[in-house]
C-alpha cells in the first residue's frame, strides 16, 4: 500500500484547512506518499491562547494512535500536543510546523522574525524559541490582532505586510516565518513585499515527513 501523511489542524476551521491543502498541493508528486488534511472538528475555532493549546492535547494524540497514516503532521504554530502525538504513534514520523519552520528559516538568513496572530501568541512564541534554545537567532515576533480563520482571507494581508515590514526594518530580520498555518496562501506575496525570504511552515513540516519516509524506505 502507498504511504500516506495525514496534516491535521488542530483548530475546527474549515478556512483554514483548506489553505493548509493549498499550500501543500505542490508536495502531492507522481509515485509519493499521498497528503491528507483534516481538522479537529471538536477543537475550538482558533488556538489564541494557552488554554486552546492544552484541549487539544489530548484529541490530537488520540486521533494519532487510532489513525493508520504513516506520518503526521501537527499543523497549528503552537506545536499543541507534540511530543503527546509522538509518544502515541508509536515510532511513526510526527512533525510540528513551528519546529520545523523555525528550522528552515534557520537555513535561509541570520536573523529569525515570526508574524504572530496576538499577543497570546508572541508570548507562546518566545517560549518556544527560548526552549529550542534559539535566542541568538530571533529577531522577535510582531501580532496581527487576528484569529487563524482570519488569516485566510485577502483582506487580512495589509496587516500581514505591516507585520512584515515591521520585523524586517525595526527588529533586523532577514528570514520570517508565517506563525499560522492559515496564513499558507499569503507567502509569495509577503516574500516580494518584504524583501526577504518568508516561510510557510506546514510546507516545511511536510516536506520533513516526505523525507522521512522516502529514507525509511532507502
Amino acid at each position: 500500500m502507498p504511504s500516506r501523511i495525514l496534516v491535521i489542524n488542530p483548530n475546527s476551521s474549515p478556512a483554514v484547512t483548506a489553505a493548509i491543502d493549498a499550500a501543500v498541493q505542490p508536495l502531492r508528486v507522481a509515485g509519493g506518499p499521498a497528503i491528507t488534511v483534516d481538522r479537529l472538528r471538536e477543537g475550538p475555532s482558533s488556538i489564541g491562547t494557552q488554554r486552546d493549546v492544552e484541549s487539544v492535547v489530548m484529541p490530537l494524540a488520540a486521533w494519532v494512535r487510532r489513525d493508520d497514516a504513516d506520518a503526521f503532521v501537527i499543523a497549528c504554530f503552537s506545536d499543541p500536543g507534540l511530543h503527546a502525538a509522538r509518544e502515541a504513534a508509536g515510532g511513526r514520523p510526527v512533525m510540528g510546523i513551528a519546529e520545523c519552520g523555525l528550522l528552515r528559516a534557520l537555513t535561509l538568513g541570520e536573523r529569525v522574525g515570526i508574524i504572530a496572530l496576538s499577543a497570546n501568541s508572541v508570548r507562546r512564541q518566545q517560549r518556544y524559541v527560548r526552549q529550542m534554545g534559539l535566542q541568538a537567532r530571533y529577531a522577535g515576533s510582531c501580532p496581527v490582532d487576528a484569529s487563524a480563520e482570519d488569516t485566510a482571507d485577502e483582506s487580512i494581508r495589509d496587516r500581514l505586510a505591516l507585520a512584515a515590514r515591521r520585523l524586517t526594518a525595526e527588529h533586523g530580520a532577514d528570514v520570517l516565518v508565517l506563525g499560522c498555518a492559515g496564513m499558507a496562501g499569503h507567502r509569495r506575496a509577503l516574500e516580494d513585499l518584504a524583501g526577504c525570504p518568508v516561510v510557510e511552515p506546514t510546507q516545511q513540516a511536510v516536506i520533513a515527513a516526505l523525507g522521512a519516509l522516502l529514507l525509511a524506505g532507502s
